[in-house]
């Protein structure tokens, strides 16, 4: 069984930068980034393969989001730049044995972490 635990979310002005990291307890899977907003399906924000060098992102971040991994610390971090009021949601780290754009591929989640951009 795979553990992720998410932190770093928290309340930030529109055009500010965030960082969350994502501990797993093993560091073999690719990783990724999903967000949730209430009444809303979970959305896709970005995926690492497990040798970091292969990155891929939603256009609704690409330019501003970069993931990236630390397999000797066995994290996964999402840095978050020129943050806008619709990133806000609940941010949740998934790890699995693909990486896709689509939840069901992903065999173990995070409990989340909420972000909040506000005016």
């Amino acid at each position: 069984q795979v553990r992720l635990v998410e932190s770093g979310g928290g309340l930030v002005q529109a055009g500010g930068s965030l960082r969350l990291s994502c501990a797993a307890s093993v560091g073999i899977y690719h990783g990724a980034w999903f967000r949730q907003v209430p009444g809303k399906e979970r959305e896709f924000v970005a995926a690492i393969n497990w040798s970091g060098d292969s990155t891929n992102y939603a256009d609704s971040v690409k330019g501003r989001f970069t993931i990236f991994r630390n397999n000797a610390n066995k994290t996964v971090d999402l840095q978050m730049d020129s943050l806008k009021l619709e990133d806000t949601a609940v941010y949740y780290c998934a790890a699995g044995r693909v990486t896709t754009e689509r939840g069901s591929t992903y065999n173990y989640w995070g409990q989340g972490t909420q972000v909040t951009v506000s005016s």
